[in-house]
């Protein structure tokens, strides 16, 4: 028998044997496919009601899919990642950042609050957790990252999508609803703009008061603004707003009814931004 024919002979044996492959060649397997995202589904659709609030009790008592994702997510290959298409990416950036603050909750839960800063915030918030965005780090990509880094030095700025602010969820009422299923790539459009729609039928959110003439919007259209300009920023400023307003305005309005679209495009009203909701979205009790 030749030396050629027991090389070919050795080589096909061992990719159709199982479990001659070696553990290392597995895990490179097994680090090209999708991002697995079933513990954090199974998180949100066991804890998150149709109603966006979270059952932080029975959360922080059964933490254990939670946990196997964000330790996931800390093993992700960066390698594997950069692969990746961009909605992929934005993707699991928003179920890391969703994921990472239901953690930083569960972990201060029951949530104490501080004298001074429940003369400002509400007693139960995310508000009253001393350096939950800034100091408190996670795990991502091998990487030690805070929930502001997440936001700020990659969602906001390495992707030019403004619709991430309608789903990102820092656990207030304030907030967009959690949505009870992960974000994922091949849909990322369709789940943007239905969350764009839930966040703008919320009268706490965005209101047309036409007898004041009046437009009332959440204050995260004042915090990030200059987010939608680049994509939204009209030909010309609608009314007398200006191209902060306007780009806001103009993203607003491609999701309403046609009459109150052209209401809001024809700019003829005052602008006020409602007060933001730091209250838990907490379910309450019996739930």
């Amino acid at each position: 028998m030749s030396e050629e024919f027991m090389k070919r002979a050795f080589v096909l044996v061992l990719f159709t044997v199982p479990g001659l492959l070696s553990s290392n060649s597995r895990a490179e397997q097994a680090n090209e496919q999708d991002f697995d995202f079933s513990d954090y589904d199974a998180v949100l659709k066991t804890f998150v009601d149709d109603s966006a609030m979270v059952n932080y009790t029975k959360l922080k008592a059964r933490p254990q899919r939670l946990n196997t994702f964000i330790t996931d997510m800390g093993n992700l290959s960066p390698d594997s990642y950069d692969k990746w298409s961009d909605k992929d990416k934005i993707a699991f950036w928003l179920n890391a950042y969703n994921a990472l603050t239901l953690k930083a909750i569960i972990d201060n839960y029951p949530i104490k609050s501080s004298f001074f800063r429940s003369r400002v915030w509400p007693r139960n918030s995310i508000r009253q957790i001393a350096g939950v965005w800034d100091k408190k780090t996670f795990k991502v990509m091998g990487r030690n990252l805070t929930l502001e880094h997440i936001e700020h030095k990659i969602l906001r700025v390495k992707f030019d999508e403004p619709r991430i602010h309608m789903a990102m969820v820092c656990a207030a009422m304030g907030c967009p609803p959690l949505r009870n299923e992960p974000y994922v790539g091949e849909k990322l459009d369709e789940q943007l703009d239905d969350q764009t729609r839930r966040f703008l039928a919320d009268s706490g959110k965005f209101k047309i008061d036409r007898g004041g003439n009046t437009l009332y919007l959440s204050q995260i259209f004042e915090w990030f603004a200059d987010d939608f300009i680049k994509k939204y920023g009209p030909a010309k400023n609608i009314g007398k707003h200006n191209r902060k307003v306007s780009s806001v305005l103009n993203f607003v309005a491609s999701y309403l009814r046609e009459t109150d679209k052209k209401y809001v495009l024809a700019g003829k009203f005052k602008v006020k931004y409602l007060k933001y909701d730091w209250s838990l979205n907490e379910q309450r009790a019996g739930k």
